[in-house]
């Protein structure tokens, strides 16, 4: 199956990183949002993110002019067809599944739609949409431009056709797929629960500040800090990742989510987006 053109639903931090990566390599590409003020937020972010490049002689200004040529953002659901469709909304299994059935009725037969989920099992979505064969997940990690990684996640019905698909768009996009099971998290958000987890408990019990955390990872080799790294992604998406992944493990209390960053969460401090999470930006 030949892809061509890409919908990216969502143009929040993630969405927004999608959609560029798939722009720079030579996808036409729509960008979808209700939200005329976020999608105006991420034109914006992917020309300052393209900017950087070429400040930094990776891009030449040519080659920007001819990405976001490729680029067309819309708040209209109608002009969302495309060869293939990524959902990068909010992590609510009920509006995943609500939009993929609102796109079938208007795609092609050969279409596929793939979910950016960090954390909801892709057979729940699957059952409930109408074309569960041309369904999986397609899970990037932030920031999508940078990161290599792409978690490719197979449904009971998802054909292997659609799976050879998608590594091979992961390819043309230059990141590095891994086909995985719909277990909670996925593979690298289970093994990320302990990265941030374990921290928060630190800090809860008075053994270390947020700073001193963050500072001795980092030092020992880690590119951000679990605090840092909470901030960038979010709070209230990693921390609803924490609860998905709890939950359907049956409720260890390993796993169980933090109190720290509830507490951040009800305060709208969520982090890089609000301008304020464990740090002040």
């Amino acid at each position: 199956m030949n892809i061509h053109s890409i919908v990216v639903c969502g143009s929040g931090t993630m969405g927004s990183g999608i959609a560029q990566v798939c722009a720079q390599h030579g996808f036409a590409t729509i960008q979808f949002d209700v939200n005329e003020e976020m999608l105006h937020k991420s034109k914006a972010a992917i020309e300052k993110n393209l900017q950087v490049l070429i400040e930094k002689g990776k891009l030449k200004e040519a080659e920007k002019t001819t990405i976001l040529q490729r680029l067309f953002f819309t708040s209209d659901i109608y002009q969302c067809k495309a060869d293939l469709i990524i959902e990068a909304i909010i992590e609510k299994k009920e509006a995943k599944i609500s939009l993929f059935n609102q796109l079938t009725e208007i795609n092609a037969t050969e279409t596929i739609f793939a979910s950016n989920t960090s954390s909801i099992s892709i057979k729940s979505i699957a059952k409930e949409i109408i074309h569960p064969q041309r369904f999986l997940g397609m899970h990037f990690f932030n920031p999508a431009p940078v990161m290599k990684l792409v978690e490719v996640i197979k449904a009971n019905d998802t054909t292997d056709e659609v799976i050879e698909t998608i590594i091979s768009v992961c390819k043309q996009l230059n990141k590095t797929a891994v086909v995985c099971k719909d277990a909670p998290g996925f593979i690298v958000n289970r093994v990320a629960r302990p990265y941030y987890l374990e921290a928060m408990k630190l800090v809860e019990q008075g053994a270390a500040t947020i700073e001193t955390v963050d500072a001795i990872l980092q030092t020992t080799g880690f590119k951000m800090g679990p605090f840092k790294l909470m901030d960038l992604i979010g709070l209230d998406i990693n921390y609803s990742v924490s609860e998905i992944v709890w939950t359907d493990l049956g409720k260890p209390e390993r796993l169980k989510p933090s109190i720290i960053q509830q507490q951040k969460i009800e305060a709208n401090e969520l982090g890089k987006k609000t301008g304020k999470g464990f740090y002040e930006y």
